[in-house]
């Protein structure tokens, strides 16, 4: 098929932190060499912001070195962190507070902002378009470009209007090939094109496999009298048990606002556990619905997150291109943050790009120069240092992870001479169902706990209903034959929105895809346990709509 081509220098897929602090730091580059320097960011969203969701506890390090003036350009960075609580959640009713001194220092605040992640990156995108970046919200990257020598040549974006089974309607719209001398790729979690990368270069030889958690969030409004703003919420412990593990926050925005949300890790063993009903179970703990009841919930969306941290780092370059942020997995889970590492690890990015295009590149090299330049900075520093926080909970179980991981972290700032590994996927952690105990969730109230339908509602999801499913099986015969043959079809409860389902018919058992409800949250690409599911990007601008996640 001949498709229209448009030639720049960079071409970034994603406009999250990674890709718009990558954006930014090339044109900023450009302009004090006084250099011509066509840069695009492709985003898949029907806005900049539609699909980021974080937490979130902002650290401004990175933005500090990108804008030192980011308080003067007005970034939506209001509410300063005025206080940690982290409690240790025992039961359904009873929590302990714990003291600072027994809390790895990694989680404390100070210097920190509650934000909207979203609304950063709406205005990181503003700062981008001011320094000459094109940016193209509605176009997702669906397929990585390749020279004939192997090397990364751009990306094609998605054709538009398809019908359910790939056939030409009367508005189809072939999509377009973009091509760069580099392309940075960063999608976020469990990028599909940054996962076909790692694979196909082999970025991740000799590393620990990715791990993965399910982060739900949800906005409330709440009483006046019981907002605290600036005060941070973590939680360990109930509802996640029997070997589950993660944790949960409720953070203090401005405007009576607060963000509530529970992470579960995604090397949990039980199949029958649904993460969302977990989540609707931790909103009725007396710690966290103190503050939440006689409010009012006003948004709800889920993401996954990668967390295997320094160990489960690949590397990022490849010829003609490289990941960076979250698609890599920079994220400092120790700190649960993400947003800081994920931009210094693009304006690293820029920086290897901006040199090689400036000293006449004509791309599709390997930056080789990007490893030393991570490796010289405090984003490796920081990861290295942080490298067992994950693997020690997984070896040693909350209580003695925690402990050593507040030992290494408080007295030997990271350095103890120990590395602890965490080398099973999270896939392969499910038991066989007839091996597990079932959990009976309670039905939701409707006050504080909700179900998934109401709440996908929330996110604004929609997607073009005449259009190819963008969830992919392998083998159709798989998630019946196997998947709810050993595992009670697990898809049913670790999808957050509702999107798999067992129907019974009268020729059998069959699995139904609601892709119209997919929020686009990479979790069935991660936990399926036959690995049959491949997620892709569908028709652009479809997904959820998040206003200030």
């Amino acid at each position: 098929m001949e498709r229209e081509s448009m030639d720049f220098d960079v071409v970034i897929v994603g406009a999250g932190p990674s890709g718009l602090a990558t954006a930014c730091r090339l044109m900023q580059l450009a302009k004090e060499k006084d250099q011509e320097l066509m840069v695009c960011v492709v985003e898949k969203g029907s806005e900049v912001g539609a699909h980021i969701l974080s937490g979130a506890v902002f650290e401004p390090r990175a933005l500090n070195e990108l804008f030192p003036d980011w308080q003067e350009k007005g970034a939506p960075l209001k509410t300063k962190v005025t206080g940690d609580d982290i409690y240790l959640l025992n039961s359904e009713s009873n929590g302990i507070k714990l003291p600072n001194f027994s809390v790895p220092k990694t989680m404390h605040n100070e210097g920190n902002y509650i934000a909207s992640m979203g609304n950063v990156c709406r205005w990181l995108a503003e700062q981008a378009e001011e320094l000459g970046v094109e940016i193209f919200p509605g176009f997702p990257a669906h397929e990585v470009l390749y020279n004939d020598d192997g090397s990364v040549a751009g990306i094609l974006t998605g054709d538009m209007g398809l019908d359910v089974n790939g056939k030409e309607k009367d508005s189809y719209v072939p999509g377009m090939e973009l091509r760069a001398k580099y392309t940075v790729f960063a999608e976020g979690c469990r990028g599909h094109l940054g996962k076909e990368l790692i694979s196909k270069f082999n970025l991740d030889e000799g590393k620990s496999p990715q791990h993965y958690g399910l982060g739900f969030k949800e906005i409330w409004d709440i009483d006046p009298a019981k907002h605290q703003e600036g005060l941070v919420v973590h939680t360990a412990g109930w509802p996640l048990e029997q070997g589950t593990t993660g944790g949960g926050y409720l953070y203090h925005a401005e405007n009576n606002q607060v963000f509530v949300g529970l992470i579960v890790d995604l090397n949990y063993s039980n199949p029958h556990l649904s993460p969302f009903d977990e989540f609707q179970r931790y909103k009725h703990h007396p710690k966290i619905s103190q503050y939440l009841e006689g409010g009012k919930r006003v948004s709800y969306g889920a993401r996954a997150m990668a967390k295997g941290g320094f160990n489960s780092l690949p590397k990022m370059t490849m010829p003609g291109g490289i990941v960076v942020g979250c698609d890599a997995g920079t994220i400092n889970f120790a700190k649960i943050k993400g947003n800081h590492t994920a931009m210094k690890s693009g304006m690293l990015a820029a920086e290897s790009i901006f040199q090689a295009i400036a000293s006449g590149d004509e791309g599709g090299k390997d930056l080789a120069d990007y490893t030393e330049r991570f490796k010289d900075s405090w984003l490796y520093e920081e990861l290295y240092n942080t490298r067992n926080f994950g693997p020690a909970m997984h070896k040693f179980g909350m209580t003695l992870g925690g402990a050593y991981n507040t030992l290494d972290q408080n007295f030997f700032n990271g350095k103890l001479p120990f590395n602890f590994k965490d080398d099973t996927h999270d896939h392969e952690q499910l038991k066989l169902a007839s091996e597990s105990a079932v959990i009976n969730y309670p039905k939701p109230d409707n006050k504080l706990s909700f179900d998934k339908l109401t709440s996908v509602f929330l996110s604004n999801t929609n997607h073009e209903e005449e259009q190819p499913c963008h969830l992919k099986l392998a083998d159709t015969d798989v998630p019946i034959t196997i998947n709810l043959a050993k595992y009670a079809e697990p898809a049913q409860r670790y999808c957050p929105a509702g999107v798999y389902e067992i129907e019974a018919t009268e020729q059998g058992d069959k699995l139904v895809i609601n892709a119209q409800n997919c929020i686009h949250c990479k979790t069935c690409d991660i936990k399926d346990p036959t690995q049959n599911i491949t997620w892709v990007t569908p028709e652009g601008t479809g997904g959820p709509n998040y206003p200030n996640m």
